[in-house]
This record gives C-alpha cells, sequence and structure tokens, in this order.
C-alpha cells in the first residue's frame, strides 16, 4: 500500500492546483447535497399544512425552488469537479506510460535477462490501464463521497440526534463485513495482476516460438500450456471478482434494511407524539433522504473496490520497477575517446548468481589494433566475456579495462560509442533500411552509408529491391534471409566506426555461401581495428593475431592459429573435428 500512495503521490503532485479546485468543487457539490433534503422536508411539511389550511404556497415554492436550485448546482459542480478529474488524470497517466518508458532504457541488462517480455508488455497494458481506471473513476469518487459521508453524519446530527444515531446503528455491521471481505478481494485481485503477468510471458514466448512448436508438432502441448496458464487466471479472476463484487449486492441489502429501519423509528416517533405530524412527515422524509446518501458513498465505494485495488496493485508493481537499479553511468567518469594501448581483463571472476561462478580468473589482452578471437565449446564463458567488455555486467573480482582504465571509472556514454557489437542473432527495426544502417548514427550522409553497406557486402542486393535504401522493414522483416539481417547490422557497425569491435559469433547461423559474404564484411571492418571475435567456426578466425581458447570459465590455451595446432591440445582437437565435417 505504501508503494502504491508513494507512486500515485508522484505524479498526482504536480496537478495540485486541479486537485485542489476538485477539493473545493466537491465542498461545493457536497454542500449543495446534503441541504437539499432539508428543503425536501421543508416543502413536504409545507405542504402538510396547505392541505390542513393554514400553510403559505409563497413558502411552498420558496422551499421548492431552492431544493430544484441545490440539486441542480450539485449536479453542476459534479460534472466541472468530473472534467477537472478527467483532465489531469489523462496527463499523469501519460506521465506514467512515458516515464516506465524511458525507466526501461536506463536498465541494467540483467534486469531483462531475468524478466519475461510478457510481463514487461503487462506493465505497458494491464497495470497502466488499472491505474488509469482507477485514477479516472476512484480519485474523484473516494474525494466525493468522503465529503458526502462526513457532510451527511453532521446534517443529520444538527437535525435531529435520535434519528441520526438510528441511521447510524448498523455502521459496525457494515465495518465489519466490509474489512473481511476486502482482505480477501485485495489477496486475490494481487495474484490475478501476477498470474495475468505470466499468462501473458507464456503467450510472447510461445509466439516467438511458434516455428519451433509447429516443426516438431507441439501445437497440442502448447495449448495445454497455456490451458493450465489461462485456468490460474480464471480461477483469481473469479475469486477477486466475486470477493469485491459481492460487496456491492450487501452494502444494498443493508441500505434497504437501514431505510427500512429509519421509516420504522419515523413513523413511531410520529405515532407516539413524539412529533407533530406536519413536522414529523418532513423529518421523515429528510432522513430517508439522508439514510439513502449515508449509505451512498460506502456502495459507491465498494462498487469501484476491485478498480481501485488493481490500481493500487499496478501502481506497487510500477514503484517496484521505479525503484530497481538503473545502469552506473558514472556522469564524472573518465571519458574514452580511442583505444590507443588496448583492452584487457585482469583475473576476472564473474557469475550471474551466487551459487555458480561462470569465469575462474579469467586474463587476457587485445593489443591496439589488434584482432583476438575467443573460441571454446558451449558454457565456457565466451558470451560473458563479451557481455564485461561492454559492461552489460561488472565484474565480482579482478577488472576490465580500456588503455588501462577500469571500465567502471568510464563514463558509460564515452564507453558504449566507442565499443561496437554484432551480435549473433541480428535485429532490424520497423522503419527503412536507410534508417536502419544510419541507427546508431542518424546525422551520417547517404555517402557514408551507402560505403558501409558496400563493405557489408549488402549494398549489391539493396540495389535489387524496388526501393532500394527506402524499402520499409516489417515487423517480420521478410524480405531479408538471416545472414542479409547480419550484413545489415555488421554495415550498422562499421558506420559508427568503433574503436573496439566486438563480433559474437557472427556466422554461426548462416550458409556457407551467406557465410563468405559475411566474411569479408568481418575483414573489412576488422581491417585495422582492435577487435574482439567470439566464433564456432573455427576457419573463420584463421587469421587472427591470437586465439585465446576457453573451457569451463578459464583460458586454457592462447597463440597463433599455427602454434595451436602444433601444441595438438585442445583446440587442435576442436579444430580437426570440425574440418571433417566440413
Amino acid at each position: 500500500m505504501k508503494k502504491a500512495l508513494q507512486y500515485f503521490y508522484k505524479y498526482l503532485k504536480p496537478y495540485w492546483k486541479g486537485i485542489s479546485l476538485v477539493i473545493i468543487l466537491t465542498l461545493a457539490m457536497t454542500y449543495f447535497q446534503v441541504v437539499a433534503p432539508v428543503y425536501m422536508g421543508n416543502t413536504v411539511t409545507d405542504l402538510t399544512n396547505i392541505l390542513k389550511g393554514h400553510g403559505s404556497m409563497t413558502t411552498f415554492y420558496h422551499d421548492l425552488w431552492l431544493m430544484i436550485v441545490f440539486y441542480g448546482l450539485n449536479v453542476l459542480t459534479m460534472g466541472l469537479s468530473w472534467t477537472i478529474t478527467s483532465v489531469f488524470n489523462a496527463h499523469a497517466n501519460n506521465n506514467m506510460r512515458k516515464n516506465l518508458f524511458t525507466k526501461l532504457q536506463k536498465m541494467t541488462i540483467k534486469y531483462f535477462d531475468t524478466h519475461q517480455d510478457g510481463k514487461l508488455l503487462s506493465l505497458f497494458t494491464s497495470d497502466i490501464d488499472n491505474i488509469f481506471n482507477a485514477m479516472n473513476n476512484a480519485v474523484f469518487e473516494i474525494i466525493a463521497q468522503s465529503a458526502l459521508f462526513i457532510g451527511t453524519i453532521v446534517m443529520m446530527l444538527l437535525i435531529n440526534v435520535k434519528l441520526a444515531l438510528i441511521t447510524m446503528a448498523s455502521t459496525p455491521l457494515v465495518v465489519i463485513i466490509s474489512i473481511v471481505i476486502m482482505k480477501k478481494a485485495s489477496f486475490y485481485l494481487d495474484r490475478q495482476q501476477e498470474e495475468i503477468g505470466a499468462l501473458n510471458g507464456y503467450i510472447n514466448e510461445q509466439i516467438n516460438g511458434q516455428k519451433v512448436i509447429i516443426t516438431n508438432g507441439l501445437q497440442k502441448d502448447s495449448v495445454q500450456g497455456f490451458t493450465v496458464q489461462n485456468d490460474k487466471v480464471r480461477k483469481t479472476m473469479f475469486k477477486g471478482q466475486f470477493y469485491s463484487g459481492l460487496l456491492y449486492p450487501l452494502m444494498t441489502g443493508l441500505s434497504l434494511l437501514n431505510l427500512a429501519i429509519v421509516i420504522s423509528a419515523g413513523a413511531l416517533l410520529i405515532m407516539t407524539g413524539s412529533m407533530s405530524t406536519a413536522k414529523g412527515l418532513g423529518l421523515l422524509v429528510m432522513f430517508v433522504q439522508y439514510s439513502q446518501q449515508y449509505f451512498q458513498p460506502l456502495m459507491q465505494l465498494t462498487s469501484i473496490y476491485s478498480m481501485m485495488q488493481l490500481g493500487l496493485t499496478g501502481a506497487k508493481r510500477l514503484k517496484e520497477v521505479e525503484d530497481q537499479p538503473e545502469e552506473d553511468r558514472v556522469p564524472n567518469g573518465q571519458i574514452l575517446t580511442a583505444v590507443k594501448k588496448g583492452v584487457s581483463l585482469n583475473d576476472v571472476h564473474f557469475s550471474y548468481n551466487e551459487k555458480k561462478e561462470i569465469l575462474h580468473g579469467v586474463s587476457l589482452d587485445v593489443k591496439a589494433g589488434k584482432y583476438v578471437a575467443l573460441v571454446g565449446p558451449t558454457g565456457s564463458g565466451k558470451t560473458t566475456v563479451m557481455n564485461l567488455l561492454n559492461r552489460f555486467y561488472d565484474v565480482n573480482q579482478g577488472s576490465v579495462t580500456f588503455d588501462g582504465i577500469d571500465v567502471r571509472q568510464l563514463t558509460l556514454t564515452s564507453l558504449r560509442q566507442n565499443v561496437g557489437i554484432v551480435l549473433q542473432d541480428s535485429v532490424l527495426f520497423t522503419g527503412t533500411i536507410a534508417e536502419n544502417i544510419k541507427y546508431g548514427k542518424p546525422n551520417a550522409t547517404d555517402e557514408e552509408m551507402i560505403d558501409a553497406a558496400k563493405q557489408a557486402q549488402i549494398h549489391d542486393f539493396i540495389m535489387t529491391l524496388p526501393d532500394q535504401y527506402e524499402t520499409l522493414i516489417g515487423a517480420d522483416n521478410e524480405i531479408f534471409s538471416t545472414g542479409q539481417k547480419q550484413l545489415l547490422s555488421i554495415a550498422r557497425t562499421i558506420l559508427t566506426n568503433p574503436a573496439f569491435l566486438i563480433l559474437d559469433e557472427a556466422t554461426s547461423n548462416v550458409d556457407t555461401v551467406t557465410e563468405e559474404k559475411i566474411q569479408k564484411a568481418m575483414d573489412n571492418v576488422i581491417m585495422g581495428r582492435t577487435s574482439f571475435v567470439i566464433a564456432h567456426r573455427l576457419k573463420t578466425i584463421l587469421n587472427a593475431d591470437r586465439i585465446v581458447v576457453l573451457k569451463n570459465g578459464q583460458v586454457l590455451e592462447e597463440g597463433s592459429h599455427q602454434a595451436l595446432l602444433a601444441q595438438k591440445g585442445f583446440y587442435y582437437d576442436l579444430y580437426t573435428s570440425q574440418m571433417a565435417f566440413e
């Protein structure tokens, strides 16, 4: 609850003027609403006196018109309050969405590695939508109904203490029932959002892996897995909605019971002579109205309880995201402008979690202008080394240095500007080919872009397309093969002209023909540049200045291709086994 309230306070604070105006209008609205029944009762008393022959029509019309005016002003102030609330809620919700997206851009890679895409998307859809619905309805209702509840109690006590106490007699029962049911509803509504996030994650995972599912004929298993997840959502959603929805009919029933008690008590007071008939009827009409107004806030708040609880749950989840640590950008750190001496890992120990260390004292050097390749079996720690070089993660022990400076002392912006990465799985964005190549350098000229595409061996293919560099790339990227996507990624990297280059198994998912093109592109981008290449296919790194063999998180061998073959060690076994299948 505390986190949720802190979250709401943060985003509603800038609109304190609008909220203050809403509070003033709500107080005015409440005043009109609680005073109107007085004139309604007076009108009944006036009418009773007129029928008895000693009443005044002037007084009757006076009280009648005042009743109409007060109810009319009540409607007007309610409409203004609702309009103002809707305006600042829309702005606040927009800021929530924008800040959430901005926050995600500052998060560590570890956060994305440990959270499913579907769960992250549910923050933007389910949680923010729930917050908007809650704010658009609950904020106004809480202010309005709270003021009405207090105002009604005050007016009842001022008019007739005895009838006021009779009207409020059922309050303890109402409070006890509400607390019990709300606790149940709160628990299951929180669970509901967790299960919806898990379901979204499962759906996203299955959609991304649809080709694998179809290829292996696992559609039924996929549906079965969905059914299990969806059933969890159904059960928690039913219980959450059941308990939260149970409040409204219970409050309605208690309201009618209370109304019957008030009418009976009022009638008894008139019949026993405690009040005159005319005054008693008017008073009874007032308290019939007040009885309904007394329960109206309780009924309204309970009717939107599930909406409020979902909003609070969403706010708590988003506050937890906002509280997550961001990347340490070291704003006052040293600025890396080039790699003049080289890049080093010095006795590096690292683990993604405390239970299992991945790298055990790894040391290696990449001299400026040299090309070093890292090879080894799956799970040996090759990609982990890449993550440390670009500071996606920080070492547990040891250091990673550029020109002798620890990466933790460099500004993250200058480090990333000088490190270029071509990943194993290339990523293209919706837009034109030109926009994709210029993604890392939007101000690049067309000549620079075309030169980068030529070096990446993709220019000729682009020129065969009808719109050439202005060809639109959709979400499915169907116009490109896996290898062509990789070439576009290499072109993007060439254009940014990084001082230090990392290629992470860039040829592992392509055929031999495309591999030759990628190899030429790699040779172009590596030429004269400090480079670090992770490779599965050993024939692609034969020209490396030095090859480092990694196994079980430790450096096993290092040297040139020929030197390692001559040792007839682990690298020799890897190379000869691969060549046997080429």
